[in-house]
């Protein structure tokens, strides 16, 4: 089953069980992927589903902390548990040492000399890890590999 299959089947059962808050949040991803496949005129795979939730994610994250500088802790409480939800349809995520690992691989494969190859390791490290992990703490990774080398 596709992810956007799973995400129906999620929400045929948020409506079954009456779960409001977890249902909007399931009917925003359906928005955002059908938003996308009319826009493009094309059907979405898993992984474009992924970047969709990945920015639906780092949406969410922006605003709690924009919410909690105001003082608006309701609604940060809101964003946290939609984050919660986008949170379960992302795969799971590498640990540190892992990152590392795939970080000093596509090191070597670039054969990256310093930081203005920077680049050419972000394109190697992208399809691997994108929606596994934050790719800006990766990029942080890279950039301090890169000084090193």
């Amino acid at each position: 089953m596709g992810l956007k299959e799973q995400i129906t089947e999620d929400m045929k059962a948020a409506m079954r069980a009456k779960e409001t808050a977890k249902l909007g949040t399931i009917r925003l991803i359906t928005a955002a992927i059908k938003q996308k496949e009319v826009d493009e005129r094309i059907e979405l795979g898993d992984a474009h589903v992924l970047a969709i939730i990945e920015k639906m994610i780092k949406q969410r994250k922006d605003s709690i902390s924009q919410f909690e500088a105001g003082g608006r802790q309701d609604l940060a409480d809101i964003e946290k548990a939609e984050l919660v939800i986008l949170a379960n349809y992302m795969p799971a995520g590498l640990t540190d040492a892992e990152i590392q690992v795939e970080v000093a691989a596509a090191v070597a494969a670039s054969g990256a000399a310093g930081p203005q190859d920077m680049g050419k390791v972000m394109a190697i490290l992208k399809p691997k890890l994108a929606g596994r992990v934050d790719m800006t703490a990766v990029s942080a990774l890279v950039k301090v590999a890169l000084t090193k080398a």
